[in-house]
């Protein structure tokens, strides 16, 4: 890693450390994939200590990828459904403005992505239904059942209500977790990009960052670097265009003067 790598990202193996990224599994649950990765046995327990000077590596690696997608206004999906890890993928995702899984990754969201679309264009249509008035129509019983019925969609397909086709890369926090979601991604080629503990096969990860996928504070590090990552390059949204001959154009700011923000 380059002085200006190293600068760019922040890495820092000591507050990796600090954070417990470095914590693997007991050698009994190591994948034999994982060694490259494994610096040493740690204590009685023989818990595997994962090499930070890799993982910072793997980590640079991975946000130059996702940076890149970002340049180019690709779509990466974020899945994190363990509990714990929840609201940190979700918390991600939102402010980056990326599509996301919280709750139990549907089978068929990649492989039979036409039907999960439709699931989600009834759920938009049930919103959109519902915040216009036009249930109102129905019995107070009626209603409820929407009701109930937009709840259950919502918590399976509400992450992805933005997504109107296959992303172009899929975030996956616990891939041991996550296993449909990446057999699904491996059929459909594409990219993944992986937080890989000593429990899981790396290869199955297009750019994986070895780390303890088990320590919130060591999952936080990770995705906070990868939401400085995305940020950092992510163009900010622009006003449409002015109708020709409708406003006149306003003059540009003078010097210390600031556009608003929209």
């Amino acid at each position: 890693m380059t002085k200006k790598e190293k600068d760019q990202f922040k890495i820092d193996i000591e507050e990796m450390a600090r954070c417990g990224v470095h914590l693997g599994h007991r050698s009994s649950k190591c994948l034999p994939k994982m060694k490259p990765y494994v610096l040493r046995v740690k204590g009685s327990d023989h818990i595997h200590i994962i090499n930070l000077e890799i993982t910072a590596q793997k980590l640079k690696e991975a946000l130059n990828f996702i940076q890149n997608l970002v340049k180019d206004g690709k779509i990466i999906l974020f899945v994190g459904t363990r509990p714990g890890i929840q609201h940190l993928v979700k918390d991600l995702a939102v402010e980056c403005g990326f599509p996301y899984v919280e709750n139990r990754w549907i089978g068929g969201t990649f492989t039979n992505f036409k039907v999960i679309k439709k699931r989600v264009d009834y759920l938009k249509e049930l919103e959109k239904k519902r915040e216009e008035g036009e249930l109102e129509k129905y019995t107070k019983k009626e209603r409820l059942q929407f009701d109930r019925e937009i709840q259950s969609l919502e918590e399976k397909f509400g992450g992805i209500k933005s997504l109107e086709k296959l992303p172009d890369a899929l975030f996956i926090v616990d891939m041991s977790r996550e296993k449909t979601a990446t057999r699904e991604a491996k059929r459909k080629g594409i990219p993944i990009i992986a937080i890989v503990d000593t429990n899981v096969d790396p290869t199955l990860a297009d750019f994986p960052i070895p780390a303890n996928d088990d320590a919130i504070t060591a999952v936080k590090y990770i995705l906070d670097k990868v939401k400085e990552a995305i940020l950092k390059v992510k163009e900010p949204r622009t006003p449409p265009a002015r109708r020709a001959g409708k406003n006149p154009a306003r003059p540009s700011p003078s010097v210390g003067e600031q556009e608003p923000n929209k």
